[in-house]
């Protein structure tokens, strides 16, 4: 759906009538969908301009339109990039698509397994986290249940990275203060429902209590198309998802 949404080449059937149904019921998913990759741009960039050269991207899906190491290797032709997701589908196309692209690794785990991601060798012997890492975790914690925790899972990560690494993190909300805003992403919301992937919504707060010990670069968390927007002047409209990026010192 992620990439159909995008534009993209990489996906089926089911995805696009799943995603044309969306877009249906919640107009502005297309631009919700497009903020929530140039919000990945921006945050990337920043990584990689504070000298990480290192990216762990996390429920990575298909390598589709402006991918992490597409934006990485643009400006730091040594960096390494290990993407990381659980369906099987998306890993067989991400390692077609990459070929022997030396680096960057495609890992086919489950994100809460913190230690079989980390200790997997096409993660272990691509990252060295003796070394900054920026570890991604863009709109994928909203398709974990409360049951599995997922601040847990946030704290499992940050344990194993060393000053100067970062944490960017994105994760759709209705706690947001525009009643229509508020209504279409509960809409889009109830269109996950349907598909093997439903979605919750978590509250500002929750999600600012991710990065405690973290130190959140301005503007902090906020609505992922206002985090640092490329537009000058007038603000971009929110989409209702938060997103930062949190350094370890």
């Amino acid at each position: 759906m992620y990439d159909y949404l995008l534009g993209g080449r990489q996906n089926f059937a089911v995805d696009r009538a799943l995603a044309d149904e969306a877009i249906r019921s919640s107009p502005g998913m297309v631009a919700a969908v497009w903020a929530f990759r140039a919000f990945l741009r921006r945050t990337v960039r920043h990584c990689v301009a504070a000298g990480i050269d290192q990216f762990l991207d996390l429920g990575s899906g298909v390598p589709t339109v402006g991918n992490v190491h597409e934006i990485v290797l643009r400006d730091a032709p040594h960096a390494r990039v290990a993407y990381v997701d659980h369906e099987p589908v998306a890993v067989a196309h991400a390692r077609d698509l990459l070929g022997a692209e030396h680096r960057v690794s495609v890992t086919h785990a489950d994100l809460r397994d913190v230690a079989g991601v980390l200790s997997a060798p096409t993660v272990r012997d691509l990252l060295d986290f003796d070394r900054p890492v920026a570890v991604l975790m863009l709109a994928v914690l909203h398709f974990l249940p409360d049951a599995d925790d997922p601040a847990s899972v946030v704290a499992a990560y940050r344990r194993h990275l060393q000053p100067g690494s970062a944490m960017v993190l994105s994760h759709g909300s209705d706690d947001v203060d525009d009643p229509e805003l508020a209504e279409r992403v509960r809409a889009g919301q109830r269109v996950y429902a349907q598909s093997t992937h439903p979605t919750v919504l978590r509250s500002r707060a929750e999600l600012t209590s991710w990065f405690a010990d973290l130190e959140l670069v301005e503007p902090g968390l906020v609505d992922v198309a206002r985090w640092r927007p490329d537009l000058t002047g007038e603000q971009p409209e929110s989409i209702g998802a938060y997103g930062g990026l949190g350094l370890v010192r």
